[in-house]
């Protein structure tokens, strides 16, 4: 049945009224313990008129105004003094359990109340249960096995009540508007059930649930119990002992008539901290009075502590799920945007995948004035009216509403097409934005009672029924969650790398095109004076050789021959790396006109262009001395040329001649053999030996592995059918991520640390990279090429002297030629995965 909502005026009357109760200042104590209050010098100020009969009249009898030793025994005051260093480390209060006082013990607490130190006193409760706090862990252990929120809630609604005995145990949770929904309940007997029912905010007003904050367990033993004064009621400079932390704090007369009204003898609420802010309350009632001993009170805010813990464990859980659903649409966001379809087109595309981590009925996209719209959404004309009410918002944070109308008033005419958004701002100026729609969904909520409160006899009265009272709620969408909400701080994130790219993109191509000619020209210029350089060389180098004009002319034509042949393969592969075992085809074909008499072994391997042209002149010489003077000078000989690598990659070219002429070292070293002997040390910091054997000649190379480059090193996205090692990789050590890009580093971090990493470092820039390159020896390190325009080599080389091994990723690919330019390391193409990484330190040896 629906209800129609009291008069505005009078529920703002009554809402003020509560929500200025002082209810931590009301100047008693429950009678189940009694207090005072000292100052610095441990002079009673304040004290409990139940002290003298609950310590003993002839100790306690006329406290104000004495030293605390005065009346404690003397131990029992030493154990109060040493367990005040806790409170000292920050703690808001410390509990001392039996101390001894006169013939009886008690159970105390202590805190701090602005210049008072506040004493409470409990007595012991007649058998002490010494299993209290360990019976809490099997009862946490229920709550750890459940996977919904509403069995955690249900399972710890059954721990807390196993624990207090009390008949009745809810678990109430706060809503974004102050009110309260039972979740969860657990009872015995005839108690009410409330069950599913809301509690508006009025029930704990702002106050209460500020001290519900700070002090996480509030007892009331029996409603109808007069309690103990606090005298003197003020301190003579007028001011009221504050109460907020006391155990023992009476109970505000509004809330026993609340308590009253819904036949309850004693409560105890237990705050549920989550993320350091109220989440809820085991709210406890029961039908007659009853005093759960401070142990025990002990052992219950134990587990609401735990029960705290698993909240968030749930929570973690959840958003584990949310941004593994995330990386999987980044990835298929990032395949649209990468075969060219546009943003517009990209993002509607995924708004079925979308849905399943944020739920929706429509998307829209505003772009560059641009509207494109999937699914039930309003029409263009409102949303050019919705987009200037976004501009009024903060353009740096997700905005949220299931209630837009409240918000926007033209939102009204097309409520039931959209009444909650999510809107995610994707740029600055202009304006651009990611809107996600909910339709309306009329509901009823379920209160417990007409949550009115009352003015009668000048005082304020709380609401006599806790029947069921519905109402009908229209013009709303269902709520965007806690999961909803940072799954768009996720997306948002992602689309602004991407659409930042995407503008940084359109607005240097404009510039590129303008440089582009002039930068063609340098480099053509470049090239030239390179070659001119180099052929001017040759020139000079070969004169010198005390040869005939025609041995003169032949030997600079060979060179030369080489040379474009080397530089013909290159430019044809666009300046990339490129094949030796080509190279050597080509330089034997081009002087044997039998091929068959040469053997290529081992595996091929791909040369830097520095490297490539350097070979293709040593090459060159050595093809052309056989064909002179060794192996392929007759019909018989043979040349066997062997690739093969050693333990730091590098690349060994062996050459062994047999079956040829028997060979003499030459008489004279002429330029030839100054290209064989210096050129790959000279230029590429290798290695070159030649032995000129009676039985051939046979000659070592060695190139450094910087100047190589395999195919096979290079880790493709999602390359998941071919992996190499069947193992999972295993890391143990700390790793570290440097990458500028913050979503990208966090994916990377979390993926190291879900194949073992102890800890995982981020740097975003050269100097954080170098910074922590000398501080931790690593165990891997993830590097991006581009750090914020800056090349990240020398983060690379310094972890690589380190001996950290290195996995290098890039947007750009081969072309960029990576292996020439940083130390020995795996490349890995973004975007990556946890499969393409893992298959990269899986090639660097991680394996269990």
């Amino acid at each position: 049945m629906s209800h129609a909502s009291p008069a505005k005026t009078d529920r703002t009357i009554d809402l003020d009224s509560c929500a200025s109760e002082p209810i931590h200042l009301l100047g008693r104590v429950q009678s189940y313990g009694a207090l005072l209050a000292v100052s610095s010098d441990w002079m009673v100020q304040h004290a409990s008129v139940n002290l003298a009969s609950l310590l003993g009249e002839e100790a306690a009898a006329d406290p104000i105004g004495r030293p605390l030793g005065d009346i404690l025994p003397d131990e029992a005051f030493a154990t109060i003094r040493r367990r005040l260093r806790s409170l000292e480390s920050g703690a808001q209060a410390t509990r001392i359990f039996g101390v001894a006082l006169h013939d009886r013990r008690f159970d105390v607490s202590i805190h701090q109340s602005g210049r008072h130190l506040v004493i409470e006193f409990e007595p012991e409760a007649g058998h002490r249960d010494e299993d209290a706090l360990a019976g809490t862990y099997p009862l946490i252990q229920k709550v750890r096995e459940a996977d919904t929120l509403s069995r955690v809630a249900h399972e710890g609604a059954r721990a807390v009540q196993a624990l207090s005995g009390f008949d009745s145990v809810m678990v109430y949770q706060f809503q974004d508007d102050g009110s309260g929904s039972v979740i969860a309940e657990s009872k015995v007997g005839a108690s009410p059930s409330y069950l599913g029912l809301r509690f508006p905010a009025s029930d704990i007003p702002a106050q209460a649930r500020a001290l519900y904050q700070r002090n996480l367990l509030r007892l009331i033993a029996d409603i109808d119990d007069p309690g103990a004064e606090i005298v003197p009621g003020r301190s003579p400079e007028g001011e009221p002992l504050d109460l907020s932390l006391a155990v023992t704090r009476a109970v505000s007369p509004i809330h026993i008539e609340y308590l009253r009204n819904m036949n309850v003898a004693a409560s105890m609420s237990v705050s549920i901290i989550k993320d350091g802010k109220l989440w809820g309350l085991f709210a406890c009632h029961h039908r007659a009075p009853h005093y759960v001993p401070f142990d025990k009170r002990t052992a219950v805010e134990l587990f609401a502590h735990l029960f705290s813990y698993e909240l968030t464990r749930l929570q973690e859980r959840a958003r584990t799920q949310t941004e593994s659903r995330m990386r999987e649409m980044q990835g298929q966001l990032m395949r649209k945007l990468a075969v060219g379809t546009d943003l517009a087109e990209s993002l509607t595309g995924i708004s079925e995948p979308l849905d399943r981590i944020i739920p929706h009925d429509g998307l829209v996209l505003v772009s560059d004035g641009a509207v494109s719209t999937t699914g039930v959404t309003p029409t263009k004309s409102e949303l050019n009216d919705l987009t200037r009410f976004l501009n009024t918002a903060a353009s740096t944070e997700v905005y949220a509403t299931d209630c837009l109308s409240r918000e926007h008033a033209p939102a009204r005419d097309y409520s039931a097409r959209c009444s909650g958004i999510l809107a995610l701002p994707i740029s600055r100026t202009p304006r651009d934005y990611l809107i996600l729609c909910r339709r309306e969904e009329a509901h009823t909520v379920d209160w417990a009672g007409a949550p009115d409160k009352t003015v009668s006899e000048g005082r304020l009265h709380p609401r006599k029924s806790f029947e069921a009272w519905q109402e009908i709620v229209q013009g709303q969408s269902t709520p965007w969650g806690e999961e909803a909400l940072r799954a768009a701080d996720m997306l948002r994130s992602l689309l602004l790398e991407v659409f930042l790219r995407i503008s940084d993109s359109r607005n240097m191509e404009r510039k590129r095109a303008q440089e582009r000619q002039e930068l063609l020209i340098s480099e053509l210029n470049h090239r030239v004076r390179n070659i001119l350089n180099l052929m001017r060389g040759l020139i000079s180098q070969s004169q010198r050789e005390n040869v005939t004009i025609d041995r003169f002319a032949g030997s600079l034509d060979g060179r030369i021959q080489a040379l474009a042949r080397a530089h013909d393969q290159l430019t044809r592969k666009e300046w990339a790396p490129a094949s030796l075992s080509e190279l050597v085809r080509l330089e034997l074909a081009a002087y044997v006109e039998n091929v068959d008499r040469a053997t290529v072994e081992g595996d091929d391997v791909l040369l830097a262009p520095d490297a490539y042209t350097a070979l293709a002149l040593v090459l060159h010489e050595m093809v052309t001395n056989s064909v002179k003077y060794g192996a392929m000078s007759d019909g018989n000989g043979h040349v066997t040329i062997g690739f093969s690598r050693d333990a730091a990659g590098a690349l060994e070219l062996d050459w062994r001649e047999r079956g040829g002429p028997v060979v003499r070292p030459p008489e004279r070293r002429g330029f030839g053999s100054a290209i064989i002997e210096r050129s790959i040390p000279f230029e590429l910091n290798g290695e070159a030996e030649i032995d000129y054997r009676a039985t051939g000649v046979a000659a070592r190379f060695r190139v450094p592995p910087r100047y190589l480059s395999e195919p096979e090193n290079v880790v493709a996205l999602q390359r998941v059918d071919k992996i190499v090692h069947n193992s999972k990789p295993k890391l143990k050590g700390p790793a570290l991520v440097v990458e500028d890009a913050m979503i990208i580093a966090m994916d990377a971090a979390d993926i190291l640390r879900d194949f073992g990493a102890s800890d995982v470092r981020i740097a975003a820039n050269v100097a954080e990279g170098l910074r922590e390159a000398q501080r931790e020896r690593y165990e891997v390190a993830i590097i991006d090429v581009n750090l914020g325009g800056e090349q990240s080599v020398k983060v690379a080389e310094a972890l690589a002297m380190a001996g950290v091994p290195l996995v290098v990723t890039t947007g750009y690919g081969e072309r960029e030629n990576l292996r020439s330019t940083f130390p020995p390391c795996q490349i890995l193409q973004k975007p990556f995965s946890n499969e393409s990484i893992g298959q990269a330190l899986a090639e660097l040896g991680f394996t269990l």
